[in-house]
C-alpha cells in the first residue's frame, strides 16, 4: 500500500495508505455516518465529484455483490451503472470479507472502476474538522509524487448534466398504465424500481428536457449531485408545468425537492456540512409523526422564502432545516430525504403510494 495524503483546502493534512486505484483526485470532502451500505452509496450519482469519508470505522468486511442487471435494465444490488463518488476515505479497511452475496472485495471493485480508496485515516478527527469548519474541497495525492492536481471547482460544476441520461428511456411500458415523467438529475435505480412496482410506466428524460411536450399523468423529480443553481433549464420546465391549466401530480426527492422549491420561488442555501446518513430524524409538519430517514444532500430549501401557496411538509429534528414542501391545494409535494433508501430505513416509502394514488 502506497502512502497517500488528503489535503484539505484549509491546509489540513491527513495521512493514510492507498487500497484502491492509484491516482490523484480532487473534490468536495464530505462525511457519511451510515454503518452499512457502501456499495449503494458509492453508486449513488448524488456523490459525483465528492471524496466520501465513512465515519463507521470498519469498512469492506462484507465485500461487494455481483454487478448484475435486471431485465428492465436496472442494477440488482447497486444504485446506478457504476461508482460515482470520486474517492472513499476510511479508518480501517478489511482485507478479508465474508458475505453470502459477495463476489469481490471493495479494493478490487475500486481498482476495476479506477476509484481511489484511502485507509488508516483518523476519520473521527477529519469529521470533527469538517463539522467545525464546514465542508471543504480537498485532494488526494501520493507522497512519492509531486502535487500536480488542481483544486476542485465543486460548486461551479453542473454535475447534474454529467450524470443525467442523454436520451429518453421508458420502463414498464403499457397502453393502460399511468405514465410518469421522471426528470433524471442523477436518479437512483431504486426510485425507478419503486415506481415500477406500483404499476406505472416511467418515462425517464434528461434533466434539461422539456417534458411538457409529452403526454403523461404525473411528474417525478429525482435526486442528483451538486448545486441546484446550475439547473436553470430544469427549473424553467417545472415552472411551466406548475403554471399549466391541467393540474397533474408532482413528487420530488432530494435535488427534486430543491428544484421544486426554486420553481415555487424559494431560495436554496448550502448547509454547513450537509446530511449524509441513514439516521436523520424528520417530523411531518403540523403533526407529531416522526420518521428515521436516509439522506445525502449538501443544500436545502429556505422554507421562509416559500410563496404563500406553499408550506413545509417535513422538518429536520436535528437542525430545523427543511425536509420537504407541498402546495396547499394542488397535488405537488416533495421530500429532501430518500424514501426509497436501500440500504437504509424505509419508514417513508408510503410517499410513493401517495403519489401513485393521485394519478388520474
Amino acid at each position: 500500500m502506497r502512502n497517500v495524503t488528503l489535503i484539505l483546502s484549509d491546509g489540513s493534512r491527513f495521512h493514510g495508505k492507498s487500497f484502491g486505484y492509484e491516482k490523484s483526485v480532487a473534490g468536495e470532502v464530505v462525511f457519511n455516518t451510515a454503518m452499512t451500505g457502501y456499495p449503494e452509496s458509492l453508486t449513488d450519482p448524488s456523490y459525483a465529484g465528492q471524496l466520501m469519508t465513512l465515519t463507521y470505522p470498519l469498512i469492506g468486511n462484507y465485500g461487494v455483490p455481483d454487478f448484475s442487471v435486471e431485465e428492465n435494465g436496472l442494477a440488482t444490488f447497486m444504485e446506478s451503472d457504476r461508482i460515482y463518488a470520486s474517492a472513499i476515505i476510511v479508518s480501517d479497511y478489511s482485507t478479508n470479507y465474508n458475505h453470502w452475496n459477495a463476489k469481490e472485495s471493495l479494493a478490487d471493485w475500486l481498482k476495476r472502476e479506477q476509484v481511489p480508496g484511502i485507509t488508516g485515516v483518523d476519520t473521527r478527527e477529519l469529521t470533527k474538522v469538517l463539522r467545525e469548519h464546514g465542508v471543504m474541497t480537498g485532494k488526494i495525492v501520493f507522497d512519492d509524487e509531486k502535487e500536480n492536481i488542481s483544486e476542485s471547482d465543486y460548486n461551479g460544476t453542473n454535475f447534474v448534466d454529467l450524470v443525467s441520461c442523454k436520451e429518453v428511456v421508458r420502463y414498464n411500458e403499457g397502453p393502460e398504465r399511468k405514465k410518469v415523467v421522471l426528470v433524471d438529475c442523477g436518479v437512483k435505480h431504486n426510485i425507478i424500481r419503486c415506481l415500477i412496482k406500483r404499476g406505472v410506466e416511467v418515462i425517464r428524460v434528461p434533466w434539461d428536457y422539456d417534458f411538457n411536450e409529452l403526454e403523461f399523468d404525473g411528474l417525478f423529480l429525482s435526486n442528483g449531485p451538486g448545486n441546484p443553481d446550475t439547473c436553470g433549464a430544469a427549473v424553467s420546465h417545472i415552472r411551466k408545468f406548475l403554471a399549466s391549466p391541467v393540474v397533474r401530480p408532482c413528487m420530488g426527492i432530494c435535488m427534486g425537492n430543491q428544484l421544486l422549491g426554486k420553481a415555487a420561488g424559494a431560495r436554496i442555501f448550502k448547509l454547513k456540512y450537509g446530511h449524509r446518513s441513514h439516521n436523520q430524524p424528520v417530523r411531518m409538519a403540523g403533526t407529531n409523526r416522526c420518521f428515521i430517514t436516509s439522506q445525502n444532500h449538501g443544500f436545502a430549501v429556505d422554507a421562509e422564502t416559500l410563496g404563500c401557496e406553499w408550506e413545509p411538509l417535513f422538518v429536520n429534528m436535528n437542525d430545523g432545516s427543511n425536509e420537504g414542501i407541498r402546495h396547499k391545494t394542488n397535488p405537488w409535494f416533495s421530500a429532501q430525504f430518500h424514501p426509497e433508501a436501500c440500504s437504509g430505513p424505509v419508514d417513508t416509502e408510503f410517499m410513493f403510494d401517495d403519489f401513485v394514488k393521485l394519478l388520474k
